[in-house]
């Protein structure tokens, strides 16, 4: 009796054993599962959300999607999640966007532009618990949650008119005999004009009688008013035509590839931002005075990552941090004879080695910039 007592006490153990083992497994299991799938979300959770909040819309092939390829990269680079906002022409909208975005679950909220700052910065204070990032801005002042980034435009815009000068007194097959070439902007505002004195200045550099045509479209999203002023300009013996201009510039290079004149490309590498589906009018674009924005905006979002980008501050980018340069692509090195892009190479190590004083637009009267203006009027 005892014995089989033993017996039965032995297997009620066992199956108890075996019960309690299960039931750890099936538990082992989904506790596993369970912390692969809250691992995830964690990850998920962890990672960096980062939003661009567009002034306008992409397809410019220029400072716009230059940002969105910054943007681009981040994710890529980064691992983060992304979302981009276009918000359109009006300008109306723009205030309420950058506030509905603020409340929602974005860690870094990415836009530029000088146009915006004011109201930037005002989302920014209002929402001390997020960080910001203006890629490119012209003031100075920032919140202590915001991070602003410029160009030296100026100095980039420099090198850009040195190699229309030297483009238009060349023996190029679409250089005419005057020396005339042409500038398109957006605006008659500073942070166009910062391009436009250093236009006129490296311009002089090379040639001091050379002059220069300058129009303003009075608009960034209209490429037909683009083409109508380049036209005017091209038929009056301009050769070479620099676009600071936004979306309107596209109508330049359409005016470039109907007159078969010269360009010179903005913000991007527009040459190749074109090459594919239109080679005859890319390999119409000399060069491109390039503002670095997509790696500015993926250099500062990896130093917010690392915890090591001094919020509340505005950095400028020139040649020395890599920040600005011109397109020395395939096109460049095919249209643009070697003599002149050897001397296109002096010039730009002048600005790099602070041999050349560039001015600046952004600190000159209405009647300064005027007056450079007339200087080289045709």
């Amino acid at each position: 009796m005892k014995k089989n007592m033993l017996v039965i006490l032995l297997l009620a153990v066992m199956v108890l054993v075996a019960a309690c083992g299960n039931n750890k497994s099936g538990n082992g299991n989904s506790a596993n599962t369970g912390s692969n799938a809250g691992g995830g979300e964690a990850a998920a959770g962890d990672k960096l959300k980062v939003v661009l909040l567009i002034p306008g819309t992409l397809g410019d092939k220029s400072f716009f999607d230059a940002a969105n390829s910054g943007l681009q990269k981040v994710k890529d680079e980064l691992g983060a999640e992304t979302k981009v906002v276009e918000m359109g022409a009006d300008k109306t909208k723009w205030e309420p966007t950058f506030n509905d975005i603020a409340a929602e679950d974005w860690d870094v909220v990415i836009s530029g532009g000088s146009e915006i700052t004011e109201m930037f910065n005002a989302t920014a204070e209002a929402n001390p618990d997020k960080k910001f990032i203006n890629y490119d801005t012209d003031i100075e002042e920032a919140p202590e949650n915001m991070y602003n980034m410029s160009y030296s435009t100026n100095e980039v815009s420099f090198l850009a008119g040195a190699v229309a000068a030297l483009a238009t007194q060349s023996d190029m097959p679409n250089a005419n005999p005057e020396n005339v070439i042409g500038f398109v902007g957006g605006m008659d505002i500073p942070g166009i004009n910062a391009f436009l004195v250093g236009y006129i200045q490296g311009a002089q550099y090379v040639d001091p009688d050379v002059k220069v045509a300058v129009s303003y479209a009075g608009d960034f999203v209209n490429p037909a008013k683009g083409k109508e002023l380049s036209l005017i300009q091209y038929n009056s013996g301009v050769d070479v035509i620099f676009n600071v201009a936004g979306g309107t510039g596209l109508g330049i290079f359409d005016a470039a590839k109907e007159k078969t004149k010269y360009a010179i490309g903005v913000d991007s590498d527009q040459a190749m931002l074109l090459k594919d589906t239109d080679s005859d009018k890319a390999n119409l674009i000399v060069t491109s005075a390039i503002k670095k924005i997509d790696m500015a905006i993926l250099g500062a979002v990896k130093k917010l990552q690392d915890g090591t980008l001094e919020m509340g501050k505005r950095d400028v980018l020139g040649f020395v941090e890599d920040g600005v340069g011109i397109a020395e692509n395939d096109i460049y090195t095919s249209v643009f004879p070697a003599e002149l892009q050897a001397k296109a190479e002096e010039v730009k190590q002048k600005l790099i080695n602070k041999e050349i004083t560039v001015d600046n637009a952004m600190g000159m009267e209405t009647s300064e910039v005027e007056a450079i203006r007339n200087a080289v009027k045709p």
